[in-house]
């Protein structure tokens, strides 16, 4: 049972934590957003669903919210799968707002929405806890957002090509909302640019600390 929960939804879980994509933004996506070819996304709408049920297309509150994010290879196989499986745009969809063609779309032809992968996270994570000692903590759709941009922070993505891809207007959040860095961490780029630095200089044909002799020298 809980393979077939993984399986079911691994594209998407895979997908989130490898774009940093806020789930209303994939909610949103639809069939002519996703190119495979060129390995891109186009972000450029979020799909709301009120507390009465009624469904709409929001446009993003600035114009970083609209940025079109390529994708890895393995990102690109997801989305491939997902067309197939979902195949093409029916009459039959409803649209919202002009928008047809969602990913993902429930047995009354309505596109799924941010509360309905909520739900799902806890029925994954719920299943494998009744399953296993160790248990895993929960997992949200946010929380795939918060991997991505510290793991991009981590590996020394420039802030400037991470604000876009998360599209934030302000660097500021940037770079104070999502990372939670410590000791450990300032260690690791400390010893990145160390060695960095020793590669630069050995290309250069340098010496980055002079040795005992060349002090005496001095």
């Amino acid at each position: 049972m809980l393979m077939n929960l993984v399986y079911k939804y691994y594209d998407t879980v895979f997908i989130l934590f490898h774009t940093g994509m806020r789930i209303s933004e994939f909610c949103g996506l639809t069939v002519k957003d996703i190119d495979l070819e060129g390995k891109t996304v186009n972000i450029d709408h979020q799909l709301q669903r009120n507390s009465n049920m009624s469904y709409h297309i929001e446009t993003p509150k600035t114009n970083a919210g609209v940025r079109r994010i390529p994708i890895t290879d393995e990102v690109a196989d997801c989305f491939a799968r997902i067309l197939e499986d979902r195949g093409k745009p029916k009459l039959t969809e409803r649209m919202v707002d002009g928008y047809r063609g969602f990913l993902f779309i429930d047995e009354a032809s309505m596109p799924l929405v941010a509360m309905h992968w909520k739900h799902r996270f806890n029925h994954m994570v719920k299943h494998y806890n009744d399953i296993y000692r160790i248990q895993i903590p929960n997992i949200t759709p946010h929380v795939c957002r918060h991997t991505y941009y510290s793991n991009m922070v981590r590996s020394g993505m420039n802030p400037k090509t991470l604000q876009y891809l998360m599209g934030h207007s302000d660097i500021g959040v940037t770079l104070n909302t999502y990372t939670h860095l410590g000791l450990e961490d300032a260690t690791e780029e400390l010893t990145r640019m160390q060695e960095a630095r020793k590669e630069l200089d050995k290309q250069e044909g340098k010496n980055t600390v002079p040795s005992i002799r060349e002090f005496k020298a001095v």
